[in-house]
Order: C-alpha cells, then structure tokens, then sequence
C-alpha cells in the first residue's frame, strides 16, 4: 500500500496555479464578485484540456463570437460553434447555451417587478435581454384590460417587420382572443439601432388607425436595440396618448 508521501502528484494545470487564482478557491475567499467572467464559466466547465486549464478554455469560448466578446456574445453562439473549440463536447456546449438562457431569464424576472405600463423604460427593460441578442426581428403584441393589467403577449412575427407582411388583422384577432382594450407592440433591431424606420412607422400607423375603428387603443410602440429602446409614445408619434 502507498504512503502519502509516494502518491503521484496532481501536475494538472488547474493544480499548477497559484491557490489565488484557482477559479473555487477565489471564490471561496472573495465571494463570486470578485471572479473574472473567464473564472466564473470555468467554475461551470470544470474542467480544461492537456495543457490549458478550464479559465484558459473559457477566455478561447468568451473570444469566440464574431458578433461580441465576452458574456454577450455566448448568445450568438451555436453548439455546433462551440464545438469547434478544443476541450468543448456536446455536454459542455449546452451547459455553456444554459447559463446563456439562465441570464435572460432572471434578467426578464428581475425586470418585470419594476413592470409598469405607464412607463415606456419598464417595459423596455423587461424586454431587452430577451430581444436585443436576436439576429431577427420579433414583433410582440401584449394585451392589456380597461386597468392596463398584462393578459397576455404574443409573438406575432419573426423575420422582417414591413407592411407587406404585417396584417393589421393578425394583430386584432389576438386581441379579440384576449379581450384586450389596449395593447402595447414591442419588436427588436438587430443592428442595435432603435431608431424606427419607414417600415415601423408606417406598420404604426395603419394598425393605430384599425384600433381607432376597433375601439382598441394601440397605447405604444417599443422599439428594442442593444442597451436602447425608442418608444413612439415618448417620441409623440401617436395619435393616443
């Protein structure tokens, strides 16, 4: 039997590094804060390859989006890009998408205790980390009561929003379906630019106009960028304020 001090060394290169700077340890000292982003996703991955540790394969995975670097772009990325990095398999790949959608969901649950719709930046905040990494557009309609209570939201197009492909229709049958009084419209740009484009405008106006005849009011409409939101309502570009 092997004495302690005959048994093989652990030369992993996690092992090698100074206590300090090993990922559980820090945090166990200092408390997640105090992590770098690499360190944080190497506590996930665990593991690294021969010769580079879990905190060298994480910085490789947070280099990796062409679109961002870092934690954002980890959204960009699919599980076959992933993949292409040495050391990530299919397991780590999907735990790496995970933690992804794990980030827009607390984010989306943290926002919508601040969710008011009087207030434009609530409802922004409570769709950004959902809609701003999209590489398309959404259009989203919620549905409010005669108290602007949320009964419901639902995706209503994927892809290009323009006249030609959205029915003011589509948007009031929802409605109806809901019993909604009001309804609020949210879609994303995927350059970043919130800024409303001739297409949003005029998308806009023919669907405020339906609501008019409907009796149901198109109370804003938000448009999503990265970090920046428009809303047609602060901007006095509809009818009913």
């Amino acid at each position: 039997m092997k004495s302690e001090n005959n048994r093989p060394k652990d030369n992993s290169p996690m092992k090698m590094l100074p206590c300090n700077e090993r990922p559980y340890e820090k945090f166990l000292e200092s408390g997640p804060e105090a992590l770098t982003d690499a360190e944080l996703l190497a506590v996930i991955l665990r593991s690294g390859t021969s010769g580079c540790t879990a905190v060298e394969l994480s910085r490789e995975v947070l280099k990796l989006s062409k679109n961002q670097e870092g934690l954002s772009g980890i959204h960009h990325l699919s599980l076959q890009e992933l993949m292409q990095l040495n050391g990530i398999g299919q397991v780590k790949a999907i735990q790496i998408k995970a933690i992804g959608e794990l980030s827009k969901r607390l984010a989306r649950l943290s926002a919508r205790e601040q969710l008011t719709f009087q207030k434009p930046s609530t409802i922004a905040d409570y769709y950004m980390e959902f809609l701003r990494h999209e590489e398309q557009e959404h259009l989203i309609c919620m549905m409010l009561d005669t108290k602007n209570h949320l009964l419901g939201e639902s995706e209503l197009f994927k892809g290009t929003v323009n006249a030609s492909l959205i029915s003011p229709r589509e948007v009031f049958l929802e409605a109806f379906r809901h019993h909604a009084v009001n309804i609020i419209l949210v879609h994303n740009h995927p350059s970043g630019d919130p800024n409303p484009s001739e297409e949003d405008m005029f998308v806009t106006k023919r669907i405020e106009k339906a609501g008019i005849l409907l009796d149901i009011h198109l109370l804003d409409h938000i448009v999503i960028g990265d970090h920046r939101y428009v809303s047609f309502r602060e901007r006095g570009m509809l009818s009913y304020q």
